[in-house]
């Protein structure tokens, strides 16, 4: 999506609704501003999932524990769904 935006005096911007929505970003969230060039880039801060797909395998990012893999994407899948719903 391509969107035109204007900085203010205090240097603020608006993202628009529509980004916000699809981002899920709300007030006081943290985004993590990259320059390069003319380039200007932002990304939302969110913590890193233990749990990310690589070529189609759920591999683990994190400290093992004592807890057993089913219950640990189950923890996981209930901690992203209230996340969701907020």
């Amino acid at each position: 999506m391509t969107a035109k935006v204007s900085i203010d005096k205090g240097g603020r911007l608006v993202l628009p609704k529509s980004v916000r929505d699809r981002m899920r970003l709300s007030a006081g969230d943290t985004l993590i501003l990259e320059s390069e060039d003319e380039r200007i880039t932002l990304r939302p801060d969110r913590p890193r999932a233990p749990l990310r797909k690589k070529r189609g395998i759920w591999v683990f990012r994190g400290t093992p524990s004592g807890i057993s893999i089913t219950d640990f994407i189950d923890h996981e899948r209930e901690n992203r769904l209230r996340e969701i719903a907020g």
